[in-house]
């Protein structure tokens, strides 16, 4: 009992993230500091991106291609039908947090699933865990080149355009080029990363930090706080429970209708439903500038903690019927 409630509290990523926001509020870097604290988020993020290629084997990216209908369906939600909510909710929803944080809502539904936790929640759930990893695997990495391509088309229709196609040559650059690089030195270089897993966690969540720290600095610089209300807040609350449940409750009757059997359904539940914040973070830092990032950070950072606790609990509810 205690162990399913504590899933519902933050973990120590979120608690670190509410930390580091706090931190930029009440200390914001600028100047020469916010320069260097840039510079070597951009050097953290290009190592986060080349050990996350030298982690992934060929195996893995090859895996469960003949499931195509599994994993076409889970990118559809992932990168199409996700988008699409966001873009038909906008008239709905904006009048709860507002144009620009509306912004943040949108990129978030163009990102990649995220890898860990999508493998997690389907191994807890009983799901199709070969399947899971690849689909959040290819996910991953399709979105390198997808997310920026949707984000220009998506924020162009919903919020007037807050990056172009410029974004993908620096995402090639500064993110595939890293991972590229890394995959390639895999078979020397693999072992080492996934045994030393923890470096791994380090880098992931350090880049992470940074990035916040150095986005709400700027943001809290150009009075962030003061143009986002209380009100708001929650309304990005709702905002995310609305389009969460939406996309979980549609991948299953989806799912269902197409005659998957439960492992898999569990599998596109879980990998169809969730936002990458590893992937998501850096891709803003490249793809928005400057005060403008903050905003658009809120959103993801906010869904993360949702998309956790409310899979958490789904995912007991799947292991218990497969136990039946």
């Amino acid at each position: 009992m205690l162990s399913r409630l504590s899933r519902l509290f933050p973990d120590r990523f979120t608690l670190l993230l509410i930390s580091t926001v706090t931190l930029a509020s009440l200390f914001p870097c600028h100047g020469t500091t916010a320069v260097i604290f840039n510079h070597v988020a951009d050097i953290a993020i290009a190592l986060l991106f080349f050990l996350h290629g030298a982690k992934l084997s060929r195996g893995a990216i090859l895996a469960g291609i003949t499931h195509w209908r599994l994993h076409l369906l889970v990118m559809s939600l992932t990168f199409l039908f996700f988008p699409i909510v966001g873009l038909l909710l906008q008239p709905v929803l904006t009048p709860l947090v507002g144009p620009v944080i509306y912004q943040g809502i949108l990129y978030l539904c163009c990102l990649p699933a995220t890898v860990q936790s999508a493998i997690a929640f389907t191994s807890i759930a009983k799901g199709n865990v070969p399947a899971a990893v690849c689909s959040a695997s290819a996910s991953s990495l399709l979105g390198i080149f997808i997310t920026p391509v949707l984000v220009s088309i998506v924020l162009s229709k919903g919020s007037g355009g807050a990056a172009d196609l410029h974004g993908i040559s620096k995402i090639l650059l500064q993110l595939l080029f890293p991972f590229v690089l890394g995959h390639l030195l895999q078979p020397w270089i693999g072992g080492f990363v996934t045994k030393h897993k923890k470096v791994l966690g380090i880098v992931d969540r350090g880049s992470i930090l940074l990035v916040v720290y150095t986005a709400f600095s700027a943001a809290v610089i150009e009075h962030l706080w003061q143009t986002v209300p209380l009100i708001a807040l929650f309304g990005l609350l709702v905002a995310c429970l609305v389009i969460l449940g939406i996309v979980l409750s549609s991948s299953r009757l989806l799912s269902r209708s197409l005659g998957f059997p439960l492992p898999d359904e569990i599998t596109i539940v879980f990998c169809g439903s969730k936002k990458s914040l590893v992937s998501g973070v850096p891709m803003a830092k490249v793809l928005f500038a400057g005060a403008h990032l903050g905003p658009i950070l809120l959103p993801l950072m906010l869904f993360h903690q949702v998309q956790l606790m409310i899979c958490a609990v789904l995912a007991q509810r799947y292991a218990k019927r497969a136990t039946e």
